[in-house]
């Protein structure tokens, strides 16, 4: 298994490789909802941490200075 992540990731490539790629990067076009399921997904993936992380510096806060 190594083997093939070493094969992946030890591969160089060259400036036009890159530069192929992103050309081929930005062609691509968006739908008309993709930004919208872009913002959702965002707030999806974010927010819980977020929230989860506010929540244990309140509470450590709290704990200090509020009891």
């Amino acid at each position: 298994m190594l083997q093939r992540f070493r094969e992946v990731l030890g591969k160089k490539k060259t400036k036009e490789e890159l530069d192929a790629h992103y050309d081929k990067m930005e062609e691509v076009e968006l739908e008309k909802g993709d930004f919208l399921a872009m913002v959702i997904a965002a707030f999806i993936t974010f927010l819980p941490v977020l929230l989860i992380a506010s929540l244990v510096i309140f509470g450590l806060l709290w704990l200090l200075f509020g009891r």
